[in-house]
């Protein structure tokens, strides 16, 4: 490569095509770094004056030049000068990311010979790997030209060039005076302004490294504001940064007698391969390469200190020493190696691939020579080994991340924390805190890797485990320039994850997904284009966003400017935004439960009256019936078209930019409003939860008519109604037409009944007209008025009459009969004890805190505790109905519109003055008889239920109880007055005769007699109900079947699940089952294609077999991003949902339950949830949507959990239980909203509920103390249940030995966090001491330094500072000032602000609290953070976890400590799965009943029904 001296002949010879200023500051750029000291300062003074006017353009060039014309020719062709002042050439280009190492090449372009596919797999091998990497910034001004001494030419030939050959070039070393063979080193003062420049200006410069013109870089420099650091922090060192107070802080111990100077070391025969006069050496540009070992690196202080914190590149000088070996030598022991001192300054550092990929080989550049680095001096091990960590760590994070995108950061924290670390680095095992602490580094690695990567392919660094980390370590994105790719080389560059299987499907369900989508994407994309235009895809603020557009890549190729067609719309892929992305991925997960409720499109036109045209419209016939005053007809002509009644018609609406409305014509009549019919309304497909998934020509009946003027009239259509074919079940995978009808404008079809309230799509109803009201029979009416009637509270039974008082024997309502002597459900307002509640336990005020051991402690300052119970409210009042009665009225009628109850109030356990302690003892149904009575409005009542005295009994208690819903007992009656507890009085248990008397006095109590007959849930004998065969799809475990088979509703026949863990576990609770584990698409191709057996031999289930299918299929795919694009789509396509949905297609199963996270009805702005249901429908199913909360059923846990059912034609859709339990309000909001539409389910409990919410204290009081790590198997109980619950869990047989109390075990650092975290409820990290701690590993932890001024929180009440980083002042962050190994985690004071002071990390449970959702790996800084037991000090153990998900002690679970973990965190809570079971076998029961009889007495009837 020329010279500089070439160079600018070149360019004089070239002059003329160059502007003026051009020219020099080409001239300036070459010879800037060989110009003298103080012909530099000149050259400042000359721009200063430039920039504040007082120099015209002109002046300044004139001057330049003249003074360049004196150095030139002063120097021309002298070598001397230019060496005696050269200094170090490039504007040095890295910033806090360490490891962008790269090279300018010959021309000042960057070099890109290490482009991240280029295999590394010659690193192994003896030559040397070509590398791009770092120049170093001059020193004493901030020009930015790239000397040539520094580029580097890919090496080829394995010949070194000898040191002599170097000179004669000009050395590389900054501002030194040779004398005699010494290295000066003089300080540049600009030093502390360098230091303190913002990275985003250092990025501009870098990106524009040709261009710049040096007023503007000088400009950036003297903006640079120092800061001055606050009162209170201890010094650091100028140079490292490091704490002069640290005891970490080591300094070099000083070389050996006999250890040589840098240039001397290297003319070492030792060293040299060759002759140093050898031909062919002048002409060869690069640096010689060695390596050195038993190194030691540090600052001119002599502190020992990291070189990957960014100080090489804010210009600080490190020096190391060290012995170096020549190139070959691969033994990293000293001997035969040059002992060197003080080698550098080190002018960059860089990484090249693994050798045979498990350690990085890491070199060092200096003005004279490469080095690698073999092994460090035993002083600098420690330092160095976390270098290592770092750089091996970000290789286990993307090689993992590469083929698992869908992970959680808990999936991550176990890979690393299980992966071993090589031999030879100095650690022995990955941490935690290891991960945060470099969590700068690995994301910078994951982005340099998504960079490399395809451009189609979702970035790595959105993955939801990247998004965790990147918010709790507080990363910076953007840092890397995307001009310098290359950081790691992955030469382990796997194979892309090639997605799911293609995705099996029956030819109905890929229609339906396919002729949807073609046409929504296409729609969709043309408006995101629109969108696009308004949408900013760039946050504008990192150093991505303000590169220049490279022109080479796809996107930039397309625009205008590069000569494209300019229709991709793409920003240039160096520059995708790596902050947007991150926030859209984020913005995607969150769902707003508040959303205003829309009006229901109801009554569309109001019969709004409208002139009417007598001439359209003629009556044909005579009336067919007259009621005074309407004249019935049967037809009318209307524009010489006939209708009659029961045709179907389009109507018109007001407003004409809106569709037809279509309707059928239920009656016809005139009276004095004119010519009118009655329209039952039909509702288009996409007025449903369907939306614009529907078929346009599908319309549904729905419960909405009205009267209209026949004017309004515009046609006639065909509505056809497809009914299911005789042969529906068997027809599920064949070829079938999508289209139901032909398309000619003005034929439709309908199928089902659709609920817009609960979005409940079922067969029609089979109301059918009598002789004498057919000619006004309409549908909806009818079943509107049997609703109102149903509802409205009636009194039956007159007893007799006194006091102004009407007795009944009988009250109903919503279908439920109410006698004397039944319970009754009431809302917790509806009476009050005399025994005044204890308060519930308020929280102590809170003392004063000493904030200088408890430095966070501030950040509590919300009452809100997650967890909490203390929201919770009553369950149900229970009374018992002693009279039913209305006031009689003056006119001696009794007023029958306002029934009231005299009841006697049940005390349960909590309303006696025991409080809550009795009731954590006893059952949940246990009640106390009192005779103090209150009367309450009979629309007050909540449900009907039963409560017996237990001596009456003629089962056990607990045969009683578990025989059915709402079921209650006591054996005691309690005195409030005398704190007492009683034999209940007679008239309390006796079975009384009904009502004798004024019904007064005997209240008819419920005895032997009375429970035999409420057989609302135990039928007849004669039923006997036989189990659905089931197949559980995606079965994991087994919570789903669990709960089924406790319900006695199914039988699980069959269960596919791919992860072997899970498919054991669940072969040993269900020995009978066949499980499959393998892909369920594999699977359904099988049986698809006739085959009757799997490759192993195991029975594949055939068509007819199944009878229910239920699963829960993974969505990760596509659960980010909220809308579908063509990729995303390609992958929704071939999700195991469709997967799913084509099993139910094939097998045509009587019910089919899909289960999923809360989030599925809202994947892709709902659309996922709207194409399984129009799937369903099209298959002819009956089907509803809606979302439950666990906590309701019985566990001490939050879970929400969306679930879709559907009934095949002729069930029964099940409705979705009732919650037995109350839980914390803010926990159960269960609504949906699609298209702005709010959607409920069918549950009305949701207020309060039947029993008390369970506690955490329920769940696990009684298992035995364990320690952090514990890993025994199977240990003893060491006692009895304490708790209803607990003696639920544990079972009726009794079993001695508890399995899986095992809990992981975590790092001492980790440990002592939990060891110093109070047991107050709601205690988390914010109440951690700042103080040093003793580790069990022997390390002591250091205590947290707040160093910065915090903008947001101010100071402590003592003044002391808040922040742990620049950025609290509002800066960028800055590397050097994480800090680690403290006992408050630095990273979250760093990234508290922004995410609600990470509330619940490290977090205690609440004995009287609940669980958060339960994870599938319990960690303390995971997104579920709150998992340390309540009083012990570690993290809650597998079968704690189980419990909270409700499943039995006896469950068995499969695998090591994490399998079964991941295991339960995975399941559906078995008693949720039992509730939605019991409403399935409700319906099987009904349909049976229905089949083997006619409709039984009526009284039998009403007792199916739960109120509702």
């Amino acid at each position: 490569m020329a010279g500089p001296g070439c160079r600018l002949q070149a360019l004089e010879r070239n002059e003329e095509s160059l502007s003026e200023k051009e020219s020099v500051q080409e001239k300036l750029s070459l010879i800037q770094g060989f110009l003298q000291a103080d012909v530099r300062d000149q050259l400042s003074e000359l721009e200063a004056k430039l920039r504040c006017e007082e120099l015209s353009e002109e002046r300044y060039l004139a001057k330049v030049k003249a003074l360049l014309h004196q150095e030139l020719s002063a120097e021309n062709g002298d070598a001397a000068p230019l060496l005696r002042a050269s200094n170090g050439c490039s504007k040095n280009d890295a910033y806090g990311s360490d490891e962008d190492s790269e090279r300018a090449g010959p021309d000042g372009e960057e070099d890109s010979a290490m482009e991240m596919e280029e295999a590394a797999a010659s690193s192994s091998s003896s030559t040397p790997m070509p590398r791009a990497r770092k120049a170093r910034r001059s020193r004493s001004n901030g020009e930015s030209k790239r000397s040539p001494a520094s580029s580097r030419v890919t090496r080829s030939s394995g010949r070194q060039p000898s040191i002599l050959s170097m000179f004669s070039k000009g050395s590389n070393k900054r501002k030194s005076e040779e004398v005699n063979g010494e290295v000066k080193q003089e300080v540049s003062a600009e030093k502390e302004d360098e230091e303190e420049l913002e990275e985003k200006e250092q990025d501009e410069k870098r990106i524009k490294i040709e261009t710049k013109e040096g007023s503007e870089i000088k400009d950036e420099i003297t903006q640079v504001k120092t800061t001055t650091p606050a009162k209170t922090t201890p010094p650091k060192c100028v140079d490292c940064r490091q704490y002069l107070d640290d005891p970490d802080l080591k300094f070099f111990q000083g070389d050996p007698d006999d250890a040589l100077e840098e240039p001397e070391m290297l003319t070492d025969e030792r060293l040299s391969l060759f002759d140093a006069n050898e031909d062919g050496f002048e002409s060869y540009e690069d640096l010689p390469q060695h390596k050195v070992t038993s190194f030691s690196v540090y600052d001119k202080r002599g502190h020992l200190c990291p070189f990957d914190t960014g100080l090489i590149e804010r210009n600080i000088e490190l020096y190391f020493s060290g012995a170096v070996k020549p190139i070959y030598d691969d033994n990293p022991c000293q001997d035969g190696g040059v002992r060197a001192k003080k080698l550098g300054p080190i002018n960059a550092w860089w990484i090249t691939g693994f050798d045979g990929g498990e350690k990085a080989l890491i070199g060092f550049t200096t003005a004279f020579a490469d080095y690698i680095l073999m092994e460090p001096s035993e002083e600098y091990a420690p330092i160095f080994a976390l270098m290592q960590e770092k750089i091996y760590m970000s290789k286990i994070v993307v090689e993992f991340l590469q083929n698992n995108r869908d992970v959680s950061y808990e999936d991550l924290l176990n890979k690393i924390e299980t992966t071993v670390p090589p031999a030879g680095l100095n650690f022995n095992r990955f941490t935690e805190d290891s991960l945060l602490r470099h969590a700068q580094f690995v994301v910078e690695q994951v982005e340099s890797y998504d960079e490399a990567g395809d451009s189609d392919e979702p970035p790595v660094l959105i993955t939801p485990c990247m998004r965790d980390l990147i918010k709790l370590a507080g990363v910076t994105l953007g840092k890397r320039r995307a001009v310098r790719r290359q950081a790691i080389r992955h030469p382990t560059k796997i194979d892309k994850d090639k997605g799911p299987t293609k995705a099996t499907t029956t030819k109905l369900v890929y229609l339906i997904f396919d002729t949807f989508f073609s046409e929504q994407i296409e729609k969709d994309e043309k408006e995101d284009d629109k969108e696009n235009a308004m949408k900013r895809r760039r946050c504008g603020v990192c150093e991505v966003c303000q590169q220049p557009e490279c022109g080479k890549c796809k996107a930039c190729q397309n625009m205008v400017k590069f000569g494209g067609s300019g229709r991709s719309k793409q920003a240039c892929l160096q520059r995708r935004c790596p902050n947007l992305a991150v926030r859209e991925a984020d913005e995607d997960e969150e769902v707003d439960d508040n959303i205003p409720e829309m009006p229901s499109p109801k009554k569309m036109l109001q019969g709004r009256k409208k002139k009417q045209n007598k001439s359209r419209i003629s009556w044909v016939g005579e009336p067919v019936k007259s009621d005074g005053k309407k004249d019935y007809y049967q037809r009318v002509c209307i524009d010489s078209e006939t209708l009659e009644v029961g045709d179907c018609v389009s109507v018109s609406p007001d407003d004409p930019t809106k569709p037809l409305y279509l309707a059928r014509v239920t009656a016809m009549w005139e009276d004095s409003s004119g010519q009118m019919f009655h329209a039952h309304w039909f509702c288009p497909g996409s007025d449903t939860v369907l939306g614009a998934t529907s078929d346009p020509l599908e319309l549904f009946l729905v419960d909405e008519c009205e009267d209209m003027q026949l004017s309004y009239i515009h046609g006639k259509v065909n509505v056809i109604y497809k009914a299911p074919s005789e042969n529906w079940s068997m027809e599920g995978g064949l070829d079938m037409e999508i289209k139901m009808v032909e398309d000619d404008g003005r034929t439709y079809f309908y199928q089902m009944w659709y609920d817009q309230e609960y979005a409940r799509f079922e067969s029609p109803p089979k109301t059918e007209p009598t002789e004498d009201n057919k000619y006004k029979f309409c549908m909806s009416c009818t079943r509107l008025d049997e609703v109102r009637h149903k509802e409205i509270p009636k009194v039956a039974e007159p007893l007799e009459e006194g006091d102004g008082k009407m007795f009944y024997a009988l009250a109903t309502k919503n279908g439920v009969q109410y006698r004397v002597g039944d319970g009754v459900y009431l809302l917790p307002e509806a009476f009050s004890f005399s025994m005044k509640p204890a308060s519930p336990a308020k929280r102590p005020k809170k003392e004063a805190v000493d904030e200088e051991l408890h430095p966070e402690h501030y950040r509590k300052y919300s009452e809100y505790i997650k967890g909490s119970n203390l929201d919770a409210p009553d369950p149900y009042r229970v009374g018992r109905i002693k009279e039913i009665f209305c006031n009689i009225r003056s006119n001696g009628k009794p007023n029958e519109a306002d029934i009231k109850l005299r009841i006697f109030k049940f005390y349960r356990p909590e309303n006696t003055h025991k409080s809550m302690k009795a009731s954590y003892h006893a059952d949940i149904n246990l009640l106390y008889w009192s005779d103090e009575e209150t009367t309450v409005d009979f629309r007050a009542v909540q449900g009907r239920c039963t409560v017996v005295y237990g001596e009456d009994l003629t089962e056990s208690i607990q045969d009683y109880s578990a025989g059915g819903l709402d079921r209650f007992y006591f054996l005691e009656a309690y005195n409030a007055k005398t704190k007492s507890f009683e034999d209940p009085p007679n008239h309390a248990r006796s079975s009384g005769n009904k009502g004798k008397g004024k019904g007064k006095g005997k209240g008819k109590g419920k005895g032997k007699s009375s429970v035999t007959c409420e057989q609302s849930e135990q039928e007849p004998a004669e039923l006997k109900l036989p189990k659905l065969r089931t197949l559980d799809v995606f079965s994991g475990c087994g919570g789903l079947s669990e709960g089924f088979h406790q319900a006695g509703v199914s039988e699980t026949l069959w269960a596919i699940e791919m992860w072997e863990p899970a498919a054991q576990a669940f072969r040993l609770n269900n020995p009978g089952t066949t499980v499959f584990t393998e892909d369920c698409n594999v699977l359904l191709k099988l049986v698809m294609s006739g085959e009757k057996t799997n490759s192993l031999g195991q029975k594949l289930p055939q068509k007819g077999d199944v009878e229910m299918l239920c699963g829960g299929p993974p969505c990760q795919g596509f659960s980010g991003m909220n809308r579908f694009n063509s990729r995303t789509y390609s992958k929704f396509k071939n999700s195991l949902v469709v997967s799913f949905l084509s099993y139910c297609d094939y097998y045509r199963p009587r019910f089919f339950l899909l289960e999923n996270v809360r989030n599925f009805v809202s994947f892709k702005r709902s659309m996922v949830l709207k194409l399984t249901l129009r799937c369903l429908v099209r298959m002819g199913y009956q089907c509803t949507f809606g979302v439950l909360q666990a906590g309701q059923y019985g566990v001490a846990q939050t879970r929400r959990r969306a679930i879709v059912l559907a009934a095949a034609p002729g069930e029964k859709l099940p409705m979705f239980p009732e919650p037995l339990h109350v839980f914390a309000p803010r926990a159960c909001q269960l609504s949906v909203v699609v298209d702005d539409k709010k959607f409920v389910s069918n549950i009305t409990r949701t207020y309060s509920g039947p029993f008390r919410t369970i506690t955490v204290r329920d769940t696990m009081s009684d298992l035995p103390e364990i320690r952090n790590g514990a890993s025994a198997l199977e240990i003893s109980y060491n006692g009895e249940p304490q708790s209803w619950f607990q003696r639920q869990i544990r079972g009726s047989q009794y079993q001695p030995i508890l399995r899986d109390h095992i809990c992981k075990d975590m790092s001492a650092l980790v440990a002592a966090r939990m060891r110093h975290i109070p047991l107050a409820p709601g205690s988390d990290w914010r109440d951690l001491p700042n103080i040093e701690v003793r580790l069990s590993d022997g390390t002591t932890t250091r205590k947290l330094r707040y160093t910065h001024h915090e903008k947001k929180n101010g100071r402590s009440s003592s003044g002391a500072l808040r922040g742990v980083c620049s950025c609290a002042e509002g800066k960028p962050c800055d590397p050097a000032d994480r800090q680690f190994n403290t006992l408050i985690p630095w990273c979250l004071p760093h990234t508290g602000n922004r995410h609600n002071h990470w509330a619940g990390l490290y977090g205690r449970l609440e004995w009287d609290g609940f669980f958060s959702t339960t994870v599938t790996n319990p960690e303390p800084m995971g997104k579920q953070g709150r998992v340390l037991h309540p009083e012990q000090h570690r993290v809650v153990s597998v079968r704690e976890c189980a419990r909270s998900q409700g499943f039995p002690d006896t469950y068995r679970l499969f695998g090591n400590i994490l399998d079964k973990h991941r295991q339960v965190g995975n399941a559906v809570p078995p008693p949720l799965a039992k509730a939605i079971g019991l409403e399935i076998k409700s319906c099987v029961l009904a349909k049976l009943r229905e089949d083997t009889a006619a409709p039984s007495a009526p009284e039998k009837m009403e007792t199916v029904e739960p109120a509702d």
